[in-house]
């Protein structure tokens, strides 16, 4: 510790403190406009200085390190006329239109010229002979240099915190100047329209077009978390009128501060659409038209049907999904719905269609399907990454963010994906793996790690079990014949393996490229085979890490929206367990596990399923092969929806109810980290006339009374209770002690006084001994033929998230990338005479679609990759619904299609 002195008063501080920090802890306030913790340190603006005794020249509080024995003041005479000065200087290059700028009152230069009185610059400025146009062709983000102050936050924060370098420093003669790329060339430049950059600036020369609509005094602010990806990025919403108007980033435990592009330009217009369900809709079986109807018909319509389908033909007749982008309150009682009133286990949730692998693979090997370290702790001094099956900077922003930031720091990264990601440029090695090898390759590395004496013997022994017959598995997979089955080079195989296993702290980090396959299951085992080889479990910088992809879909499988899991991941089929909830809800429940949601389609088929209840997926859009869904929602003998939109899944349905966004609801998500997250209500559409609408739980509630079970009405909050008292991984959970805990609470978290658990299985696992299952390499289920000669994959890309639901309300996206493609490599295209942005035909043994080709080295010859967003050409139609046999994964990462030339 360091003892010093500031403004008279004696101060503690650890050593290494910045006297700014020292200052902020003695509740002294010292001015900046430069500085950005860890980010822009550079102490350029000079507007923090301080005096300290024995020293002839002010110091930068920002950047200066406290000693021993200093005695500071941080408002005397001399600093503050030196204060007057730096802020003088600043105005004598600043146009000062206060009163149109957009950042007017909530200024930095704004702020601390009205606090020192300086008005006017007793200096002429050389602005004029700098002047430029401002950069405004951008969707969302301008730039105005007339009110630059060059404190260098902008290039800072895109280099330092995002890590992309989009911003940059350059010359006008003797005068330094910001290069943004916000001019007419804005769509090939390097910038990912995030935003960072305006959120750090301190004045109105860089900022979000939007921010005009509004002032800081007109608005209020709701901290609420991002609807995208699991990341869980903390976020306020800014509120005028009952209608949200903008997004700023909050510094939250996963994302500090940073947003993607969707989540600040992407996660409120939808919000407000005009094409909002408004009220309950029923389809007049004579015209086939959707009517509208009061909540008392649609209501006692949707029950009365669904208990005369359960009368006639059994409880195992009815089926539900509950909605991964919706708050855990809202799933817990669709799955209690489905239980109690239904009277079975059909319940699941789309974690089944992607990551319903890392559920099952690691609940067997781990006792947990879960990520089992914090985001910041496998991002955050760290020495190497392993990352398989997944491209975070387009999946998972802010996670991509932290990796490069990571790498520019040091981390060495391994990447394992058939595609050149944007990461790869970043990449020590990567390797480029045929789709649908990840267990050849993951058996390869344990083999090297085997034979070269890399692997933790101690943590084998003490901590696992299974290595004797996993060693006699992995011994024939050497690197060459791994190296002919993947198609890579042996020796890089080789390399990664050492940098992997010799590396002290070493995440594995994996998402749907691992896991939707027809082996998906094993091939998560083989993540987690890896990991306990090398002993890299229940320590900090390591585990393994599945990116779960929507907001919310680890919460819905906590919740229990699975057919052989009650909330907590506790079995159905466990007396003890099932007598347990059997109590809580006061009724007998079916011991049986239920239907998987990928089997519910064909059990529509076959009339096994003959009614359906969706909760905000779309189906129709998301899952393999499209056709056969289709089929499957014709078949059904009544179909209800709850939704925000007339989704594709919607043509389908008999009744619609309309529910509320998650800004207009009270609740929490559970991100891909097992952090429980604070959802809070900024708006209430209510309040306009047109809208005839119900908290979706309330609409839940009043069907399971009218069903005949003696649901109360309950609070989001009292919801959570519920779960608490019956979950005991969430035993000490609560909205109250969420709203008063800064980063939230990890689960397990058993009881009110737990702190929550960051990092699973230290020191022992869940299931006891860690199992090393013994994974083998099968081929996927279709591999490209002489009819079918391309392999197609699928994913996701950073400007929109799933069915465009949401992010395809946002013009500005739309605008970025409007439109379907289908990556192609440059060789094969020529040798088809295929040029770039050419429409193409692409076929499967499913389906045939029109699309653009993207021409170029992305992916290898023989293969191609394709988004699953857009309607214009959906990857859907083609996508092949060969299920893994643990989990029922559709194999979305391997598909044969053929490419064929439109003619004329």
């Amino acid at each position: 510790m360091v003892s010093l002195m500031i403004n008279g008063y004696e101060c503690m501080v650890q050593e290494g403190t910045t006297i700014l920090e020292a200052a902020q802890g003695a509740g002294a306030q010292i001015p900046t406009l430069c500085f950005l913790k860890e980010i822009n340190e550079i102490g350029s603006c000079r507007l923090c200085v301080v005096e300290a005794e024995g020293e002839d020249h002010l110091l930068p509080a920002c950047n200066t390190i406290v000693r021993e024995g200093m005695k500071i003041q941080t408002e005397s005479p001399r600093v503050v006329a030196a204060r007057r000065e730096v802020l003088d200087l600043l105005l004598s290059n600043h146009k000062r239109n206060c009163f149109f700028c957009s950042r007017n009152g909530a200024c930095d230069l704004q702020k601390w010229c009205n606090y020192y009185g300086v008005e006017e610059s007793r200096y002429i400025g050389s602005r004029k002979k700098i002047e430029r146009p401002p950069k405004d062709s951008h969707p969302f983000l301008s730039y105005h240099p007339e009110l630059c102050i060059h404190c260098q936050r902008c290039v800072s924060t895109c280099e330092n915190a995002t890590g992309r370098h989009a911003i940059n420093l350059g010359k006008t003669g003797m005068f330094t100047v910001i290069d943004v790329p916000f001019g007419d060339d804005w769509k090939t430049t390097l910038c990912e329209s995030c935003g960072n950059c305006a959120q750090a600036c301190p004045t109105g020369a860089l900022t979000e077009k939007r921010t005009k609509q509004y002032r800081p005094w007109e608005v209020r602010r709701v901290r609420t978390t991002c609807p995208h990806c699991a990341t869980g990025c903390q976020m306020d919403l800014i509120v005028k009128d009952n209608r949200i108007v903008d997004v700023e980033g909050a510094d939250g435990p996963s994302n500090h501060g940073l947003l993607c592009v969707k989540g600040r330009s992407g996660s409120f217009d939808f919000v407000h659409s005009p094409d909002r369900l408004r009220y309950p809709l029923i389809r007049n079986r004579e015209t086939g038209q959707l009517e509208r109807a009061t909540w008392d018909e649609a209501l006692d319509l949707v029950a009365s049907r669904f208990m005369e389908i359960k009368k006639k033909y059994g409880t195992g007749s009815l089926a539900g999904f509950a909605c991964s982008r919706s708050p855990n309150e809202d799933i817990y009682m669709v799955q209690k719905m489905v239980r109690t009133c239904f009277g079975n286990n059909n319940v699941d949730n789309c974690a089944r269609v992607c990551h319903s692998a890392s559920v099952s693979g690691l609940a067997t090997t781990l006792g947990s399907g879960a990520m089992t370290n914090p985001i910041g702790d496998i991002t955050h001094d760290v020495d190497c990454i392993l990352l398989v099956g997944s491209n975070p900077e387009e999946a998972h922003p802010v996670v991509g963010m932290q990796i490069r930031e990571a790498v520019q720091h040091g981390t060495k990264l391994i990447i394992v994906d058939p595609r050149k990601l944007g990461l790869s440029q970043y990449a020590d090695i990567h390797l480029r793996i045929r789709p649908g090898t990840n267990i050849m390759f993951a058996n390869g590395m344990m083999h090297v790690m085997i034979r070269e004496g890399l692997v933790d013997q101690e943590f084998i022994r003490e901590r696992t079990e299974g290595f004797e017959e996993l060693k006699k598995i992995v011994s024939d997979y050497t690197p060459e014949k791994v190296a002919e089955v993947c198609g890579i080079d042996k020796d890089k195989l080789i390399e990664a393996a050492r940098m992997y296993a010799s590396a002290k702290k070493a995440p594995i980090i994996y998402c749907l490229g691992v896991t939707e396959h027809s082996s998906g299951t094993e091939g998560v085992m083989a993540m987690s085979n890896m990991a306990m080889l090398c002993g890299k479990l229940g320590k900090p910088g390591c585990g393994v890490n599945p990116l779960r992809g929507q907001n919310n879909v680890q919460g819905a499988c906590d919740m229990g929206a699975m057919p052989d899991k009650y909330p907590g991941y506790q079995s159905v089929m466990d007396a003890a367990v099932r007598a347990k909830f059997e109590k809580a809800w006061g009724v007998p429940l079916n011991p049986d596990t239920g239907v998987f949601a990928t089997d519910v389609f064909g059990a529509a088929i076959r009339k096994e399923i003959r009614g359906l209840y969706i909760y905000g997926e779309d189906p129709v859009v998301t899952d393999a092969d499209t056709t056969h869904i289709i089929k499957a929602l014709k078949s059904l003998d009544f179909f209800v929806l709850q939704e925000l939109f007339l989704t594709e899944t919607a043509q389908y349905a008999d009744v619609i109810l309309p529910g509320m966004s998650y800004a207009e609801k009270e609740g929490t998500f559970t991100n891909t980290e097992r952090r429980v997250c604070r959802v809070r209500k900024a708006v209430d559409l209510t309040k306009d006339p047109s809208f005839d609408i119900r908290l979706d739980t309330d609409i839940i509630i009043d069907l399971m009374n009218r069903m005949g079970y003696p649901q109360k009405k309950m609070t989001s909050a009292q919801i959570m209770d519920e779960i608490a008292s019956v979950t005991p991984s969430f035993a000490g959970i609560s909205h109250q002690r969420l709203d008063e805990t800064p980063d939230f609470l990890q689960w397990p978290c058993t009881g009110r006084d737990h702190p929550g658990t960051p990092i699973m299985h230290v020191g022992k696992f869940s299931r006891g001994l860690g199992w090393l299952y013994p994974t083998r390499y099968t081929p996927p289920a279709e591999t490209p033929d002489r009819d079918y000669p391309f392999c197609l994959m699928t994913g996701r890309i950073l400007y929109h998230y799933t069915t465009r639901a949401m992010t395809g309300r946002t013009p500005g996206l739309m605008e970025i990338e409007g439109s379907s493609f289908i990556e192609m490599n440059q060789k094969d295209a020529d040798r088809m005479g295929i040029a770039d942005g050419e429409k193409i035909r692409v076929s499967s043994r499913r389906g045939s679609i029109t699309t653009s080709a993207r021409v170029g080295t992305r992916v290898n010859e023989g293969e191609t990759w394709m988004p699953f967003h857009f309607p214009d050409g959906n990857a859907n139609w083609l996508t092949n619904a060969a299920l893994d046999p643990k989990c029922r994964i559709p194999e979305y990462k391997v598909c044969a299609v053929r490419i064929e030339k439109i003619s004329g």
